[in-house]
């Protein structure tokens, strides 16, 4: 990957293919969202922007907090570096809450919106969501970092962890290592700010590209629920459900998740000039 400088921290980053931009902003896991790098309904036709968020990998580690919208302005930081105005923004997880962050703060940036699962907790439901996840964070305070990791996404993924561990594996290869070197961030930094980021009926009304919501048919109530808020509230909206997946749809089948976003992207193509 290659490195830039961009409001006071370095960012790993990496740029793939040709044609229109297509920036993905990973969720906990740093390189969660590598495997649709490879499909061919991204790489054939788009050029297609990964990084490491600060405080992932090797990219620059700030003190907390920082904030959804501090992500939110290096995301856009990464598109200025590249001369690029506008790009599609697609992310995942508490990705995906930074893509819509990103579209609020800059809505000249954000062309669409492409929301795989996004991590809201400020719908009714995000209370026992933070609930559910404290054996995660017991763990981690006892310095069990792999075993945070393991309550975690056994939690968001409602796959048993032996299960959940080796689709992981499978796609990124040593994803769970790296997690655990990440567990820092994203117990301590991460969770607590998705935890503070208000996002309701107003805030998605005011989003004002069109915009994907990627649900996987066997998810969690709590992401069904935060794409009922879209639904309801985003005025231009397309909805596609991956069958026989849960929250880490892109990782369980990547090849489904590229198409759906493939094909949005063909029907809302950059205007010219």
């Amino acid at each position: 990957m290659q490195r830039l400088s961009v409001n006071g921290v370095e960012l790993d980053y990496e740029v793939t293919g040709s044609g229109e931009p297509v920036l993905l902003i990973s969720s906990v896991l740093a390189d969660g969202l590598l495997p649709l790098v490879a499909q061919p309904a991204l790489a054939d036709r788009y050029q297609v922007i990964r990084y490491h968020r600060r405080g992932w990998v090797g990219s620059t580690h700030t003190p907390p907090p920082v904030g959804v919208a501090d992500h939110a302005a290096d995301a856009a930081g990464i598109l200025d570096h590249l001369g690029l105005a506008r790009a599609h923004v697609a992310g995942h997880s508490t990705g995906a809450v930074i893509a819509t962050q990103l579209a609020l703060d800059d809505p000249e940036i954000a062309e669409t919106l492409l929301l795989l699962e996004p991590f809201v907790l400020s719908v009714p439901s995000g209370a026992a969501v933070l609930q559910q996840a404290g054996p995660a964070f017991e763990a981690y305070g006892r310095g069990d970092h792999e075993g945070a990791w393991a309550a975690f996404l056994t939690a968001a993924s409602g796959l048993e962890w032996s299960t959940c561990r080796a689709v992981l594996e499978e796609r990124v290869p040593g994803v769970v290592a790296q997690a655990v070197k990440d567990a820092d961030t994203c117990f301590g930094v991460e969770l607590p700010a998705m935890a503070e980021w208000a996002f309701g009926p107003e805030q998605a009304g005011a989003v004002r590209c069109p915009v994907l919501s990627v649900l996987g048919a066997a998810t969690l109530p709590f992401f069904v629920e935060v794409a009922a808020l879209l639904r309801s509230s985003v005025p231009d909206l397309e909805e596609r459900t991956i069958e026989g997946v849960g929250h880490l749809l892109h990782l369980q089948r990547p090849e489904p998740v590229a198409r759906a976003m493939g094909d949005f992207l063909s029907g809302h193509p950059m205007a010219r000039g």
